[in-house]
């Protein structure tokens, strides 16, 4: 429950003010069908997902113990610094014949990757060392911070909030990094 539980309050709060939420902010203006944006989102999210946790399991079998608790230490503080730093933002070119939910998944899917979430991913599931608890873990985060968006925060979201975000979710993931070295 513990590798649930972190995975999820680590990527929801590591998506807030991130570039795949402005990413779903912008498909939900061009389509307006939230449902089947959602869908795309959950799609890219549980097989980019899946593919970072394979990794971090991976990498946990095949580096010394020793090593991956630094790794991990320093990664997680690495991964709070760059919270501090705000994404640009990126125009978003999706072509209307593929539909939204096609579209999401694609779009959604490319922009994960090497994202700060991805990398987190990576890093929990080096952590814990549990498959699904951290890919559904992972997963109910990007959902978390997605759905509002696309529903709801568009109208209500402005600079300063996601100033705030961004300081707060790089503060927890130092916190992480720390606790991982102790």
């Amino acid at each position: 429950m513990e590798a649930f539980l972190s995975s999820t309050l680590l990527v929801t709060l590591g998506e807030i003010g991130d570039k795949t939420q402005l990413l779903s902010l912008a498909l939900v203006c061009r389509f307006r069908r939230p449902w089947p944006i959602l869908a795309g989102v959950i799609i890219a999210t549980l097989i980019n997902h899946g593919l970072s946790v394979w990794f971090g399991d991976w990498l946990s079998a095949h580096i010394p113990e020793q090593w991956l608790r630094w790794i991990l230490g320093i990664g997680f503080i690495g991964l709070g610094l760059w919270m501090l730093i705000p994404d640009q933002d990126e125009e978003i070119k999706a072509d209307p014949r593929f539909g939204p939910f096609l579209t999401a998944l694609v779009l959604f899917f490319i922009a994960e990757i090497g994202d700060k979430t991805q990398l987190a991913t990576v890093a929990l599931a080096v952590r814990f060392q549990e498959f699904w608890p951290v890919l559904l873990g992972s997963t109910a985060g990007m959902i978390a911070a997605n759905l509002p968006v696309i529903w709801v925060a568009h109208r209500l979201a402005g600079e300063r909030l996601e100033r705030w975000a961004h300081r707060i979710s790089a503060v927890l993931f130092i916190v992480f990094g720390i606790w991982a070295l102790l």
